[in-house]
């Protein structure tokens, strides 16, 4: 180890290689379980905090791994309690992390990159550019911090709908998940649990080979591929076509429904003829829709589609036996939308 490198971060290890790591350095491997106890069920600060360990195996611990945390820069809280946190990763990098609280359930959207390469027109995530994935720790860290911040039985699914796209750091998503899916971690259930992609498909085929119940929500926003092209980039790679061809073998091939969101943006895609389109698009496999009121932003320049046009909108739909939802907007007063805080920050 160099004289400026850090360890690595404990968070990083899942229970079998912590385990393995115990066995070598001839300490029990039960020690793992309830150093993951301390982490993530107990929200243990660092080793010192964990009294069931033993002295000598907390200097072990220290020694051999680091133990960070996320570093709250700014936060912001709605009327209708949405709560926007501004993390510091690095110098000169912020992700964000929303928590979202409803009667039933309690949601953290989750960010997994600093910044975005796929720079969808109305986005502001990908507006400053890529600098890097996050790391399974750093990733875990959002959970931890927000966890500490409400009551941990509040939070009760995870969405990785933040900065970034998810697929695009897939090892380290995919370490985070399993970590957030585990008994001796956060037990959250896997059907909890939703990964949303920009259409990445060579990573959705790779998805449905893990066979896990996680839900897949994928980004579409537009019904013909020169709009969809216009919205977002990625379709110039992956096409319409090509991508709902995907959706159809992943939902038969998982015996799982997928979700698309689609954002209503007032006269870009919420006419009854986008409507149409969507339903002869999405016919006849196991889907639904969500349909996302685009939240105002000044930044990106788009405005926010008038109420009748999205009833009409979900009407058609229904009309035409898709199942479809129109998604309350949230945070609108804490710049809630993916990238806005950091943008402005930045």
């Amino acid at each position: 180890m160099t004289p400026h490198s850090m360890p690595p971060d404990i968070k990083e290890f899942s229970l079998d290689e912590l385990q393995a790591y115990l066995k070598s350095q001839n300490h029990p491997s039960f020690h793992a379980k309830q150093i993951f106890e301390w982490i993530y069920q107990k929200g243990a600060k660092g080793f010192a905090e964990m009294t069931s360990v033993s002295r000598e195996l907390k200097a072990q611990l220290s020694k051999d791994f680091s133990f960070s945390h996320a570093i709250l820069k700014e936060k912001k809280v709605s009327k209708d309690k949405t709560i926007k946190f501004l993390f510091q990763v690095g110098e000169g990098e912020y992700i964000e992390t929303v928590y979202i609280p409803t009667q039933k359930r309690g949601t953290i959207c989750l960010s997994t990159q600093v910044g975005c390469k796929f720079q969808c027109a109305f986005c502001a995530s990908g507006l400053k550019g890529f600098a890097r994935n996050l790391s399974c720790a750093e990733i875990l860290n959002q959970v931890l911090f927000v966890k500490d911040h409400v009551r941990p039985d509040e939070v009760t699914h995870i969405v990785f709908m933040g900065v970034g796209e998810p697929f695009d750091n897939y090892e380290n998503v995919l370490k985070a998940i399993y970590r957030l899916n585990a008994k001796e971690a956060f037990c959250i259930g896997a059907r909890r649990i939703t990964v949303s992609t920009c259409g990445l498909i060579p990573e959705i085929k790779r998805f449905a080979e893990e066979k896990i119940q996680v839900e897949l929500s994928v980004s579409l926003h537009a019904a013909n591929d020169k709009l969809r092209s216009e919205l977002m980039p990625v379709n110039r790679k992956y096409s319409l076509g090509e991508l709902m061809r995907c959706c159809r073998w992943y939902a038969k091939e998982t015996n799982r429904q997928v979700t698309f969101e689609y954002v209503l943006i007032k006269g870009v895609n919420d006419s009854l003829n986008d409507a149409q389109d969507l339903g002869v698009l999405l016919k006849g496999f196991l889907s639904k829709v969500n349909l996302i009121i685009y939240n105002r932003s000044d930044i990106a320049g788009f405005c926010v589609p008038l109420k009748n046009d999205v009833m009409v909108f979900e009407s058609e739909l229904e009309r035409r036996g898709i199942v479809a939802t129109v998604r309350t907007p949230r945070g609108e007063d804490i710049d809630a939308a993916c990238g806005q805080l950091r943008y402005k920050q930045a």
